[in-house]
């Protein structure tokens, strides 16, 4: 499996942080790659992604599913798509470091199956790594810039 995981420190309190990656829509356009997203229920959703796979320009379509929402801290999900030849897992974990700061990590995980396998792995362990590293620092720019003017 192919994976990334990445820290950041946040200026803001931990609440903050769970109101914005509690509400996908606040997140989703940050996802690089970025085309779309359908809500189809509180846990369920469909996403489509653009990107480049080597010299070749793909359109993927994710499922996501979440697992679980653990407030203040916890956001667990999995996905599948791409005509089920990519499966994987996720997540945003919070944990508060003082009133108002707030260290984020963001997780990914995917496997490709099927007879391009290895060779997607491969450029999936370094894709994920990349882009969940961009991922997260996007969303910690977003939630700092909404963060309310305390007075």
């Amino acid at each position: 499996m192919a994976s990334g995981k990445y820290d950041i420190n946040v200026e803001a309190p931990i609440e903050h942080v769970w109101a914005f990656v509690s509400d996908m829509d606040k997140w989703a356009p940050l996802v690089p790659g970025y085309a779309g997203h359908e809500i189809i229920n509180e846990r369920q959703s469909t996403w489509k992604l653009k990107g480049e796979v080597g010299k070749m320009q793909k359109t993927i379509c994710l499922d996501i599913d979440i697992l679980e929402w653990q407030e203040p801290s916890t956001i667990t999900f999995k996905l599948s798509g791409w005509k089920n030849s990519l499966s994987g897992d996720g997540y945003f974990h919070a944990k508060a470091l003082d009133r108002e700061n707030t260290r984020l990590t963001g997780y990914l995980g995917m496997t490709a199956r099927g007879l391009a396998a290895p060779m997607m792995n491969s450029v999936l362990k370094s894709f994920i790594e990349r882009k969940g590293r961009i991922l997260t620092e996007r969303v910690a720019r977003e939630m700092v810039s909404r963060r309310p003017v305390r007075t």
